[in-house]
């Protein structure tokens, strides 16, 4: 058995406590299940240090902006296409088809990590590539879920270059607001011939520390072979992988 500091190992109890919300001591005691003059003594040494604050009127403690240091440092840290490789492998080799990694740079999206189909047909994309956020299953991902963009701003910028690119492109505000909401609703997100003919995409997102949406990742099929297969198994996958990425960085799935 692994032995502790018992100091330290109450102090992170009392941390961990106040991740949730404010509290007093009395509170806290209880808690983390820890007499009050301990917790007073340590809460002390924390406020000292700069990492718990007490609020004048309350008199509640919290924990202080000093943390926002720690979370950013490791989110700089974090390699996501190496931390994603293992589970879009993983995903690779459920399905057979082309598995894309993308982040949102601006009013597109960037493929920045691709594992080949091992089918015949293969998709036509590459590392660096920009796409389009209206007509994409990840773009649309992006519209439904990022804090960096607002829909109404996004649409009344790119509607010059939002034009059909089959005859299945959903290219109206009312249509594509009306896509962008029925993401939102259910989690995930298909391209159904809307940006190549004959590929059906589903996408999920990942979510950081933050709840915040910066990558994406996606299946890419040719329609036949989606429509060989089942396709709520496609999205229980897709969904799964983002989730458990989400999770590797800190965040939580829908």
């Amino acid at each position: 058995m692994k032995q502790t500091v018992q100091s330290v190992e109450r102090t992170f109890h009392i941390l961990e406590a106040l991740c949730e919300n404010e509290a007093g001591i009395v509170e806290l005691a209880e808690r983390v299940q820890l007499n009050k003059t301990t917790v007073h003594r340590l809460l002390g040494t924390l406020v000292e240090l700069g990492y718990v604050k007490q609020n004048e009127e309350t008199l509640q403690y919290g924990l202080s902006a000093k943390f926002l240091t720690f979370g950013e440092s490791v989110a700089r840290q974090m390699d996501i296409i190496t931390i994603a490789k293992p589970f879009l492998r993983a995903l690779s080799n459920e399905t057979n088809e082309t598995i894309h990694l993308v982040s949102l740079e601006g009013n597109q999206a960037v493929y920045i990590d691709k594992l080949e189909s091992t089918e015949s047909i293969r998709m036509y994309s590459y590392i660096g590539k920009n796409i389009p956020l209206y007509c994409t299953a990840v773009g649309k991902i992006f519209l439904a879920f990022s804090d960096q963009l607002d829909f109404d701003e996004w649409y009344q910028a790119e509607k010059e270059k939002i034009v059909p690119l089959t005859e299945r492109t959903i290219v109206t505000y009312e249509g594509l607001k009306d896509v962008v909401n029925t993401v939102r609703e259910q989690g995930y997100a298909v391209d159904d011939e809307e940006n190549e003919f004959n590929t059906f995409c589903v996408s999920a997102p990942i979510f950081d520390h933050l709840k915040r949406v910066r990558y994406a990742i996606s299946v890419s099929a040719p329609k036949f072979r989606v429509l060989d297969k089942d396709f709520e198994t496609y999205v229980q996958l897709v969904q799964d992988t983002a989730a458990k990425i989400s999770k590797e960085i800190g965040g939580k799935s829908l």
